[in-house]
């Protein structure tokens, strides 16, 4: 699946900011104004996590009206196609301030139209968000994958999955999804079904995510099946690391665990370092994700620091 999405032009953002979280994968929400440009470098310091504001990205949002139109932004300054956390976040703050209420909504990102809705929220801030992730694909195509470096021909012991040697000698056996970004979901050696390693995820998802094989570069995730609705995963994002949580990571091993024949369709809970989202995954892999958005609060970055960003 391929998405137009980034533009030689960066977007000019206001100094104010909303900061919230998904289970502990934060991002800030700006939007359009005067006082600075959006570069990388910029970006990248303002998400810093001692030397800036802080977060796992940056939503920004350009328009003002329905379908709302955004860009996001990796923490390293890369622009990138679409968060499921970064959508919900943006989804709270457009409640907050009123532009939307508790019917379904539209936003363009990515080059596509999506559809959200605030569920509710509490008097502690937690929104109940859900996003229509749209129909996901599956295969090398869908993650600009070079066949190559991929062998369907072994005898693998899973439906769905096909071996990746990586540049160490080992091999994974791993599930290409796109659900508007690229994943790759692992599945690991046999011995691995029993538990997910935090020692090989970062071995995987450092190998993995920059892989040249992968054309975009890919999120990786490192998943079991719990039971027949119930995937636990440790996850690697395109231009962050680890993280606790990942919306579309968590699509992204919802749509495997179904293709691979290891849960049926319908609503998965998947379970990750910070928390539980919920997937639904239909027949047709088509996916809504749906979880909780935890409010932190307002700000403004100050005139000095955004002189300084050049």
């Amino acid at each position: 699946m391929t998405h137009e999405f980034k533009s030689a032009t960066r977007p000019t953002l206001s100094p104010r900011f909303y900061r919230a979280h998904g289970l502990g994968n934060d991002y800030l929400v700006m939007e359009a104004g005067e006082e600075w440009v959006a570069s990388e470098g910029a970006v990248e310091a303002v998400c810093h996590r001692t030397q800036g504001v802080g977060s796992d990205g940056l939503v920004t949002l350009l328009s003002d009206s329905e379908p709302f139109a955004l860009r996001m932004f990796n923490p390293d300054g890369g622009e990138f196609e679409r968060s499921g956390n970064g959508l919900r976040i943006l989804g709270s703050w457009l409640h907050r301030t009123g532009r939307v209420g508790g019917t379904p909504f539209r936003i363009v990102t990515g080059g596509d139209e999506v559809r959200m809705q605030v569920h509710s929220v509490d008097q502690l801030g937690l929104y109940d968000i859900s996003v229509e992730m749209g129909r996901a694909e599956v295969g090398p195509g869908a993650v600009a994958l070079n066949p190559g470096a991929v062998d369907s021909a072994r005898n693998l012991g899973l439906d769905g999955a096909t071996a990746f040697d990586l540049s160490d000698g080992g091999s994974v056996l791993l599930t290409p999804v796109s659900v508007g970004n690229p994943h790759a979901v692992v599945w690991g050696s046999p011995q691995m079904f029993h538990r997910v390693v935090e020692a090989d995820m970062h071995r995987i998802g450092a190998a993995l995510s920059t892989h040249p094989a992968f054309a975009n570069g890919v999120n990786v995730q490192l998943a079991r099946v719990v039971d027949s609705s119930t995937v636990e995963i440790l996850i690697w994002e395109r231009g962050v690391g680890p993280t606790s949580a990942s919306g579309t990571s968590s699509c992204a091993v919802a749509v495997a665990a179904v293709v691979t024949g290891q849960v049926p369709p319908g609503e998965i809970r998947v379970t990750m370092p910070g928390g539980e989202m919920r997937v639904t995954v239909s027949a047709e892999l088509d996916v809504i994700l749906r979880g909780p958005v935890q409010a932190v609060g307002e700000g403004e970055i100050d005139a000095g620091f955004l002189a300084g960003l050049g």
